[in-house]
């Protein structure tokens, strides 16, 4: 059996679309309550989880306001496409002068359109930010980025997540990880997918030691159940959170290769780790060893011709 895994239309490093199948077989198969992110990101994991409610948060405003513009209607791949044409053309045109002047333009205005236009234009997928909070990414150095293929892409992954988000009970807030634990309930399920501790920081306000034992505390006293993603080592050293706080939980592991970083030599596997508080379903586990898992993008169904 082949199952597909989709891709949302922000990008970022350390995006979590090929773990995927492994974050879903931990998840209990009578779980009914809320989906809870604390730290949403690309959002790959809940659209693809796809629950039946979900409480999707992040500190990042701008993550936020993009997924909200598309719940609330005023983002539709419509929308995307011709913002995307229109943009793309200017791109071609002048060079990466267009790129810097879309990025002033939303760091002054914020746009959420602006948004996807330098995420998918800078360098490397990355989105990083200043400590006034200006995307400071440079430019891809590829004009021709907006090509008609790479428009209808983004507008068919657009059409996937706006169908998902419409289907279900999804409510998106910009807000700091505790308020989000605080308020959840037993019922739910919180996955945290935190900026990755003493590797990259990708992320809008940055990640420390105190952050880290903060969540520790917070989703120990959790309730309910949590799924935690975190790195466990590497071939150079070892995360020494999960041996000092997060081994008093239950730890899963599986090697991943990630595309981080600028240079291919920094382009190194990792073992990844998933923390939970509960014992992983066994019937999860071998269904997962049996499915062959692809990534596909959607169905063409806006086609940019």
């Amino acid at each position: 059996m082949t199952i597909k895994i989709g891709v949302p239309p922000i990008k970022s490093q350390g995006i979590k679309t090929k773990l995927v199948p492994w974050i879903q077989s931990v998840v209990p198969s009578d779980f009914d309550g809320t989906w809870i992110e604390p730290f949403m990101g690309t959002g790959v994991v809940a659209f693809n989880v796809a629950p039946r409610r979900a409480l999707l948060c992040d500190s990042n405003p701008h993550l936020v306001n993009f997924y909200a513009s598309i719940a609330s209607g005023n983002i539709t791949p419509e929308v995307v496409k011709e913002f995307l044409t229109r943009e793309g053309e200017v791109l071609l045109s002048k060079g990466e002068d267009h790129y810097y002047f879309v990025r002033d333009r939303f760091n002054a205005e914020h746009s959420p359109l602006d948004f996807l236009f330098v995420n998918r234009a800078g360098f490397n997928g990355m989105i990083r930010f200043n400590k006034k909070g200006g995307f400071n990414i440079p430019f891809c150095r590829k004009p021709q980025r907006f090509a008609q293929a790479y428009v209808t892409k983004i507008v068919n992954q657009v059409a996937w997540v706006s169908k998902i988000i419409k289907a279900k009970e999804f409510t998106f807030r910009c807000q700091d990880f505790n308020k989000t634990i605080q308020d959840a309930s037993s019922k739910d399920l919180i996955y945290c997918d935190p900026p990755y501790i003493d590797r990259h920081v990708d992320y809008y306000n940055g990640w420390d030691d105190s952050q880290e034992r903060e969540l520790f505390r917070q989703l120990s006293g959790f309730a309910g159940k949590f799924i935690l993603s975190t790195w466990h080592h590497n071939d150079y050293r070892e995360n020494e959170y999960v041996k000092s706080l997060w081994s008093e939980h239950r730890v899963l592991t599986r090697e991943h290769f990630y595309h981080v970083g600028g240079k291919e030599e920094n382009r190194n596997p990792v073992v990844e780790a998933l923390v939970t508080n509960f014992t992983e379903n066994p019937i999860r586990r071998r269904e997962e060893r049996q499915v062959q898992y692809i990534l596909l993008e959607p169905p063409a169904e806006y086609s940019a011709a």
